[in-house]
């Protein structure tokens, strides 16, 4: 969090020198990294997905009014959505003077650009969503930390202790003990 915090620094420090561009692309590049790095960290815990499956029935009748209510909206901005006719002579007509450089050059991002700008936002969605399919499998000859096994772990189970007379050593007949 003190990183966000720097960049949001170092932002503000941008900003004072007027390329408020380059604060905006730190803030959205770097602290979305930072958060993107967070997520992989979160995906790459052992959580218990039974214990938080337990009480699945019981709001499922909250989360299908929420989601039917998201629906109903949905349908009803997809449905009274026009295009604006205007839209065409927008995208060819010059950007005026006395636009500031930010917003001129949000106005041709997203008006002739949109489409670049949008497939190069679904591909860093599918990025995204391969790379937590990839953190997520589970190899079989790997070995795991067992979190409850270590939790559990009594001195008894940690060390075992010998009585070795005076000048000699464990013998390599008790190697596999040692193991143990």
């Amino acid at each position: 969090l003190f990183l966000i915090l720097a960049f949001v620094n170092a932002s503000g420090l941008f900003v004072l020198m007027g390329a408020e561009f380059l604060a905006m692309i730190l803030i959205v590049v770097y602290v979305g990294a930072v958060a993107v790095l967070f997520l992989f960290v979160i995906m790459m815990l052992d959580v218990d997905f039974t214990e938080l499956r337990e009480g699945f029935l019981e709001y499922m009748p909250i989360g299908l009014v929420i989601g039917g209510v998201f629906l109903f909206e949905l349908l009803l901005t997809v449905g009274f959505w026009v295009i604006n006719p205007g839209t065409a002579k927008q995208i060819t007509s010059a950007i005026p003077a006395n636009v500031p450089n930010t917003e001129a050059l949000g106005l041709v991002l997203y008006t002739k650009y949109i489409h670049y700008f949008q497939l190069a936002g679904v591909v860093l969605l599918v990025a995204m969503i391969g790379a937590i399919v990839l953190t997520l499998r589970h190899k079989a000859n790997v070995k795991r930390q067992d979190i409850n096994v270590q939790n559990a772990r009594t001195p008894t189970m940690a060390m075992a202790l010998r009585k070795v007379a005076s000048g000699q050593g464990l013998s390599d007949a008790d190697a596999a003990e040692w193991v143990k």
